[in-house]
């Protein structure tokens, strides 16, 4: 397959970036997104030109390296797939596929596709801890949670902290991320005690470096764990109760 990719190039965050645009013409149906940049970066060394940055790691879907937009669509074309997972059957023979970084404010462009996204560290420092008992490992049924519960608390665990949803939303906003967090952290007993704090100190966090929610909705396309929806009323639900005094009735 032969395609045209316009990369995107900047050397620094505060450097002037602009697009280059190179032909592959050995693509192959079967490739990545991420082999196909690894071909890209193999032809540029030959000619003895600078390969172009992007993070990757496991390639296996797990641990959110490897964000990036793909015609401007946050990890590529396919919904709910990672840049590792996206292959080139998705394109056409002579198509012209655009790598951007991912696009929002607060994930400043560290060089050419890789962007810094310590932000969504901070959320989780400002509150995402829980305080267990580091000595010997409790019985298995000390704390009781129902299967039910389990179950969804895994389902909002799995998010894997690639902000793509920030990506997707126009405003930037990291709602589905934070609500993620929070919502899994509610639903297991140890994090029972620092509920409230935990509510009030990481929304307070995420307001302070991303948007507001846009309420469109696109970043649960764009979420390569599925994250649904729910996590952006957990944090509102988290919100709200966390603004309450409970009193013991008399």
């Amino acid at each position: 397959m032969r395609l045209i990719l316009e990369v995107w190039r900047q050397d620094g965050p505060d450097a002037e970036g602009s697009f280059e645009t190179h032909e592959i013409t050995d693509a192959t149906p079967e490739m990545s997104l991420l082999e196909l940049l690894d071909r890209l970066n193999h032809q540029l060394v030959e000619n003895d030109q600078d390969p172009v940055a992007f993070e990757s790691d496991c390639r296996e879907g797990i641990c959110g390296t490897c964000g990036l937009d793909v015609n401007g669509v946050p990890h590529g074309p396919e919904d709910n797939v990672p840049a590792c997972g996206q292959h080139v059957r998705s394109f056409t023979d002579g198509q012209t596929v655009r790598f951007t970084p991912f696009r929002a404010r607060s994930f400043p462009v560290v060089r050419d596709l890789i962007v810094d996204r310590t932000g969504l560290d901070r959320i989780i420092q400002a509150g995402g801890t829980i305080s267990v008992d580091a000595g010997t490992a409790p019985d298995a049924d000390t704390l009781l949670v129902t299967h039910d519960d389990a179950e969804r608390a895994l389902d909002f665990a799995a998010c894997i902290g690639c902000g793509a949803c920030v990506s997707a939303c126009p405003n930037g906003a990291a709602y589905l991320y934070t609500g993620a967090k929070l919502a899994h952290l509610a639903l297991i007993p140890h994090g029972k005690e620092e509920r409230a704090k935990r509510a009030r100190s990481m929304i307070a966090q995420m307001q302070h470096e991303f948007g507001p929610c846009s309420q469109i909705g696109e970043c649960a396309l764009a979420c390569p764990a599925e994250i649904p929806l729910l996590a952006i009323a957990a944090v509102n639900r988290e919100r709200l109760r966390a603004g309450f005094k409970w009193r013991k009735p008399n």
